[in-house]
């Protein structure tokens, strides 16, 4: 696999918080799956909008 600059990683918004993320290398194989920027932001109840 050829090296990416940090800036030219996929981003994505976590659905929790809304901030964004980027791609994490332990993510390669689920990357469509990843909602969440964190843990955290996964146990948390969803927040009323």
């Amino acid at each position: 696999m050829k090296m990416r600059k940090k800036s030219d990683l996929p981003v994505r918004h976590c659905v929790q918080c809304g901030l964004p993320f980027q791609w994490r290398k332990k993510w390669e194989k689920v990357w469509d799956e990843v909602k969440y920027c964190s843990d955290r932001c996964r146990r948390q109840p969803k927040a009323p909008i």
